[in-house]
């Protein structure tokens, strides 16, 4: 009960990764639904402005009331907002994100197992026999072996 180990297993991390997902959406909903309460506040205060107060009547951009042209642009800004919360997030969300990743990393895994099988195929690891063929105490990669006493120089070589 009281134990001074903190067990870190896998389903914890899975539970904290489940929990953050879940706080980051309820946030993005919470910041919608304000978007949505100060664009309301925002146009219903334009339209008491232009109509009622008859601040900027005679200003009308295109043939239209200047508080239509800021309800329809704030009003495009929020179905923007709102189709990236509620349905791009939805489609996209974390798990679609970790299966695309898992797609592109064995995409990867295939491409250098297929590497592996070239370089395996063009340059073939010196098996048993090949080894058999050079004498024992000659060594192929090495063309110069130290002079030692029972080792004498060959007689081509120049001092």
């Amino acid at each position: 009960m009281f134990s001074k180990k903190k067990n870190t297993s896998k389903m914890d991390a899975e539970q904290r990764e489940l929990y953050e997902n879940a706080r980051k959406r309820t946030l993005q909903k919470k910041r919608l639904f304000q978007h949505f309460i100060v664009f309301l506040g925002a146009s219903i205060l334009a339209i008491i402005l232009n109509v009622v107060i008859g601040f900027k009547e005679e200003y009308q951009p295109l043939g239209y009331d200047w508080f239509v042209w800021i309800v329809l642009i704030w009003g495009f800004i929020f179905l923007i907002h709102f189709f990236n919360v509620l349905l791009v997030n939805t489609f996209m969300g974390k798990e679609w994100q970790a299966k695309q990743i898992e797609k592109l990393v064995a995409k990867q895994k295939e491409k250098i197992a297929k590497l592996q099988q070239q370089v395996e195929k063009d340059h073939p690891l010196p098996t048993k026999e090949s080894k058999k063929s050079f004498p024992e105490n000659k060594d192929p990669n090495d063309k110069f072996k130290p002079i030692s006493p029972d080792n004498k120089p060959d007689q081509n070589y120049n001092h």
